[in-house]
C-alpha cells in the first residue's frame, strides 16, 4: 500500500447509497487549500474547527454542484495529526462522487483503504492496538461488540501493555548497567530481586496471553452445535431459540438430513447455532450422509447441545452419544418436558456437566439455557475489564513470543548463566511488545493490518 506521508489524500468516508448526508475527507498538508479552490464562502479562509456554511463549484463561472458545511481540523489536533477537512455534502451518490472528483483534479490523490488510520498511526495519534480498535469498532455486529472496540481504540489495551513493557526495560537498564559499571561501584541487583522482577513479568504476560480466550469469544462470537438422536426435539428446540420456524419439523425420523445454520445475539455475544441431523445407525444412503456430517462438526464448535426427549427413558442410542462427546464441553438438555417424564436422574450415569430441562413447545426453560450457555462461556468478570484484553492472532502471537523469550531468560537466569546470555532473551521479548504496539512493525504487516479498513477510514 502506497505509504507517501506528505501526500494529501481525500476519500468519501459514508458508504456509498442515498442518504441525507455525506462526508468526504481530506488529510494532508495542502487539505485546506484544495478545498478552498472548489469552496466559495463568504470568508476567506477556513478557521480551525468551525463548520462552514458554502457551495462547491469548479469556479465561479460554473454552476454550483452542492451547497455544503465544511469543518477544517488544523494539525495537529486532528485524527491523523495532519491538516484535516471534512466535507459534508447531500448524501447523492453522484454529487458525492463529482466533489471527491473535483479534490482530486486539485491536486489530493485518491486514499487507499485504511490510509486514514495508517497516517494517525505513522504520526504517533495511536498505536497499533488502537488502529486495530478501530477496525474492530467498524466491523463490529454486535453493540456490545462495538462497545469493546471503543474501549481498545481509546488504548485500553494499551494501557495494560504499558507497565508491563516499562517493568521490562527497567530490568534491561539495570541489569545493563550493572554489566557496563561492574568495575565501578554502581550496586546492581541482587538474584533475589532479579528473580522476583521476571517472575512478576512471566504472570503478567501470562494472564495477558490467557486474555485471548475473552478476546476471541468477543469477536469470533461461539459456534453451539444442537445434537441428539432423530426425534428428541432438536430442530424445534434450534427454532425456539431462534424464535423463528428455520428448520423443518415433522415427527417423521431423520427428516434433518443436513447441517442447518443461523447466528444470533446473546447479550451481545454473536452465537452460531447449528442444528445437525438425529444421530442414528440407518439404513437410509441420504440419512447416513447427514449423520455423518453431524459427527464431523461436532470437533468444530465450541460448545455442544446434547439433547435428550425426557417423555422417554434413556435408550442405548442416548448412551452412546453421550459416550461420543464426554471428552468436549457440552451441556446435556432434557427437551419435552411438558410431556410426562419418563427418564428421570437415575437413569443417568453421574455427570460434572450442567444439565437442564426445556420445552421447546412452550418455551419453558429456554431463558434458562441461555443464561446457563453465556455464564459457562464468558465470564463476565473478565469481560468488564474495559477492553484490556488480547483481540486478535496477531497480538496473541507477539504476547506469546514476549512470555516464551522471558521464561527462557528466566531458565538461564537459574541455571547461573551469565547476565549478558539472559538479557539476549530480554530483549527478544521486549523487541516483541514493540511489535505489539507497533513500534518496529515491518511494512509488510502494516500492509496486512490496514488493507483490511474501508477507504475514507
Amino acid at each position: 500500500m502506497p505509504t507517501l506521508i506528505e501526500d494529501t489524500i481525500a476519500a468519501i468516508s459514508t458508504p456509498i447509497g442515498k442518504s441525507a448526508v455525506g462526508v468526504i475527507r481530506l488529510s494532508g498538508q495542502d487539505s485546506r487549500k484544495i478545498t478552498e479552490s472548489i469552496f466559495y464562502f463568504a470568508q476567506h479562509t477556513l478557521q480551525d474547527r468551525t463548520p462552514v456554511l458554502g457551495n462547491i463549484q469548479r469556479s465561479h463561472s460554473e454552476p454550483i454542484l452542492d451547497e455544503a458545511v465544511v469543518t477544517y481540523f488544523q494539525k495537529p489536533r486532528s485524527f491523523t495529526r495532519e491538516d484535516v477537512v471534512e466535507i459534508s455534502c447531500h448524501g447523492s451518490p453522484i454529487v458525492l462522487k463529482a466533489v471527491l472528483n473535483l479534490l482530486l483534479e486539485k491536486g489530493a490523490r485518491m486514499a487507499t483503504p485504511g490510509e486514514f488510520t495508517l497516517r494517525a498511526y505513522l504520526r504517533g495519534r495511536i498505536d497499533l492496538m488502537q488502529a486495530e480498535g478501530i477496525r474492530d469498532l467498524i466491523e463490529a455486529k454486535t453493540l456490545f461488540q462495538a462497545q469493546v472496540a471503543r474501549q481498545q481504540a481509546s488504548g485500553s489495551l494499551s494501557k495494560r501493555v504499558k507497565p508491563i513493557k516499562e517493568s521490562l526495560v527497567n530490568l534491561i537498564a539495570l541489569l545493563e548497567a550493572g554489566i557496563d559499571f561492574a568495575d565501578d561501584d554502581v550496586s546492581i541487583l541482587s538474584d533475589l530481586e532479579i528473580d522476583r522482577r521476571l517472575d512478576d513479568i512471566i504472570v503478567s504476560l501470562s494472564d495477558l496471553d490467557n486474555s485471548f480466550s475473552v478476546g476471541r469469544l468477543i469477536n469470533e462470537g461461539l459456534t453451539v452445535a444442537i445434537v441428539g438422536r432423530p426425534n428428541v426435539g432438536k430442530s424445534s428446540l434450534f427454532n425456539k431459540i431462534l424464535d423463528q420456524n428455520r428448520a423443518i419439523v415433522s415427527e417423521i425420523p431423520g427428516t434433518t438430513r443436513d447441517i442447518i445454520s443461523e447466528t444470533s445475539n446473546l447479550e451481545g455475544m454473536p452465537i452460531r447455532w447449528l442444528d445437525t441431523a438425529g444421530i442414528r445407525d440407518s439404513s437410509s444412503r441420504l440419512e447416513n450422509i447427514g449423520v455423518d456430517r453431524s459427527k464431523e462438526v461436532l470437533g468444530e464448535v465450541d460448545r455442544v447441545l446434547l439433547v435428550f426427549d425426557g417423555s422417554v427413558s434413556l435408550t442405548e442410542e442416548d448412551k452412546a452419544l453421550l459416550s461420543t462427546i464426554r471428552k468436549q464441553p457440552f451441556f446435556l438438555v432434557i427437551n419435552k418436558i411438558d410431556l410426562d417424564q419418563k427418564l428421570t436422574q437415575k437413569q443417568l450415569p453421574p455427570l460434572k456437566e450442567p444439565i437442564v430441562r426445556v420445552s421447546s413447545l412452550t418455551g419453558d426453560g429456554i431463558g434458562s439455557l441461555k443464561a446457563l450457555l453465556l455464564g459457562e462461556l464468558a465470564d463476565h468478570s473478565a469481560l468488564e475489564q474495559d477492553g484490556a484484553f488480547l483481540s486478535n492472532f496477531r497480538q496473541k502471537q507477539q504476547v506469546e513470543e514476549a512470555l516464551k523469550a522471558t521464561k527462557g531468560s528466566l531458565r538461564s537466569f537459574k541455571q547461573e548463566m551469565p547476565h549478558e546470555v539472559f538479557l539476549i532473551d530480554l530483549h527478544r521479548a521486549l523487541k516483541s511488545l514493540n511489535g505489539l504496539t507497533g513500534e518496529t512493525t515491518i511494512e509488510d504487516i502494516l500492509g496486512n493490518i490496514f488493507s483490511t479498513f474501508c477507504i475514507g477510514k
